[in-house]
Order: structure tokens, then sequence, then C-alpha cells
């Protein structure tokens, strides 16, 4: 098949490293021009993924037209640039399979990615996957055993995300809960981020169990409102997600939260990355929703006022630990 990835962080290289390695024909996109050079000429991608050698057979671009035959479109750019990208590079998804690897809520319209695509591409749920999972870039660039989910109301799309990224340590899974895996998706980098603070606070393996406990509760809790499967958060794009998110040295998400667990604000953090943290967009966008569908989430809630409202860290861990007491339900 020919494929089109569309971003060229690295979640986007590895995906494209992971496909051309079952000798399909890939176009990686990228914005920056020195980023295609790179990879066209030297092979590799330093500012995403240093130490890694790019097969020669992905081939960079920075022309949208050169992927307009391709079969299948992968989405690897942050969800908040989604929009942007495709209004300006005007990529053509007709007749194409649309594969989104993005892992985030649109924070002004609160829009899944899935809902994003039928807004501004008319793209068919038919059409879309969700390609979610514990996965981060750096191990599956380096070939570490991986396993994901492919999420698709259509299981013949899904089936075919299968077979162009299965390989001996990339293991792709099928599922049709789309709301399931892009929520789940989406919400363990808010979670990441508590669990980071938490990290940078000091605290214990005690409380870091209670986090990622309690944060998949309220994970599953909205996606149950929304219309998920809750049996979807218990697998790889829920808590397989959340716990390698909550205590990877590799989560952009999770060390965010440890450098406001340390003292540093939300601003100086993000002006000293080029990467970005889905999870800071996502925390507000979650708030909202809760709002919306009135569905109980302290953790995201005290996760957006230590952001937002510079609330100090440690007074928001007393106050969820001082809440009213009650019965432990799942959500």
């Amino acid at each position: 098949m020919k494929i089109g990835v569309i971003g060229s962080g690295g979640w986007g290289t590895a995906l494209a490293m992971v496909s051309a390695s079952n000798g399909h024909d890939v176009r990686l996109w990228s914005r920056t021009p020195a980023i295609v050079q790179e990879i066209n000429e030297q092979h590799t991608n330093k500012v995403f993924l240093e130490g890694v050698q790019i097969p020669k057979s992905v081939v960079a671009t920075q022309y949208a037209e050169e992927m307009y035959d391709a079969d299948m479109l992968v989405i690897a750019v942050p969800t908040q640039y989604i929009r942007t990208v495709f209004q300006h590079h005007h990529f053509n998804v007709q007749d194409k399979l649309v594969v989104n690897a993005a892992k985030g809520i649109e924070r002004n319209t609160l829009l899944r990615v899935s809902q994003l695509m039928k807004a501004i591409q008319g793209t068919h749920i038919d059409e879309y996957v969700m390609l979610t999972g514990p996965s981060h870039a750096e191990e599956v660039a380096r070939m570490v055993p991986t396993t994901v989910t492919a999420a698709s109301v259509n299981e013949d799309a899904a089936k075919s995300v299968q077979n162009v990224f299965n390989t001996p340590t990339f293991r792709v899974y099928r599922s049709i809960d789309v709301i399931g895996a892009e929520i789940g998706g989406a919400l363990k980098n808010v979670i990441a981020i508590a669990a980071g603070i938490i990290d940078g606070l000091g605290t214990g393996d005690n409380t870091k169990a209670a986090l990622i406990t309690r944060g998949l509760t309220e994970i599953a809790r909205l996606g149950v409102e929304l219309g998920a499967n809750p049996m979807t958060f218990s697998g790889l794009s829920g808590m397989g997600d959340l716990i390698v998110t909550c205590d990877s040295k590799h989560s952009r998400n999770r060390r965010v939260g440890e450098q406001i667990g340390r003292g540093k604000t939300l601003e100086q953090i993000l002006s000293e990355t080029q990467m970005v943290a889905e999870g800071v967009s996502t925390t507000e966008s979650a708030y909202r929703l809760a709002q919306q569908h009135n569905v109980e989430m302290p953790i995201v809630e005290k996760v957006y006022e230590i952001l937002f409202q510079n609330k100090p860290a440690r007074q928001a861990v007393t106050e969820l630990m001082t809440r009213e007491s009650k019965r432990e339900n799942t959500f």
C-alpha cells in the first residue's frame, strides 16, 4: 500500500518506520524543510528520535500533493494543530482510510478527532481508525515489543491497519469502540500530568497507585457517559496506555507534571521544550466536558486548577485526600 504519514515528530516517524519495514511505500510529511532534508539525506530525526536510524525507504516531503495517491493517511500531528494543518496544506482524504495517531480533544470545540475530521474534511466514521495504546515512539523506533489497538466501527478498516503495521515487534489488536479508544488515549495524558506532579512532590508508590486507579475510574466515567464500552478502559487503550504514560521516563506529560511538582510554572515549562504535551490542552477540554455532562472528575478538576488557576500542588493533593468519604465505585 501507499502510506502517507502527516507529522514528522517522534510518533509519526516511528509509525513511518514500522509501515516501511513491512514493504509499504511510505511518504512522511513535515512542515519543516530542515527535517525533510535530514531524513532524506542523513536518515535521522535527531530532534525527536535521537540515535535512531531511519530506513532509506521512508521518504520525507513538505508537499501535501505528494500524498494524493496514498491509500492510507496517518495523522500524527498534535490534536490542537490538526485543523490548521488540513486547512493550510490541503491534504486529500477522499477515498482514503484515515488513521489517527493523535491523542487529544480539540480545545475550543471539545471535538474528539473522529468528530473533528468529520467536521473539517467530511471523513465518514467508516473510513476512520483510531490507533492508540501504550506506545512511546522512542521504544517503537528501536523495535521494543509493543502492542496497540486499532479502533474502528468498520472492522475491515481495522484489519487493514493491522495488515499495514503488524510486525514481530509491533502487534495491533482491533476494537469497534472508537469513543472509548479516543477518550482513553486523550485523558490518560491528564492523569499522567498528575502522576508527574506527585513524583515532583516526592510522594511514594502508594500515592501513584491510588492516582492511576482512581484516574482510570474518572476516564471510564466520562467515556461511558459519552457512549463508550466500559470494558475498553481495562484494555490497551485504557489501563495499558495509562500505566505507561504515568510511569515512563519517555512521557512528556508526566515530565511536565514533575516539573510543576518541583515548583516551575506551566509557562516556564512550555517555553523550554519543542515537544508538545497533549495533556495540557486536554486538561482544559476534559474539565469542560465533565462540567458539560455533569460527570464527577475530581483529579481532572485539580489538575486543571493547578495548571490554569495556579493552585499549589500540595494543596490540591490535600483537597483530594479530604473529600467526603464514599463507596469505591468504578464509575
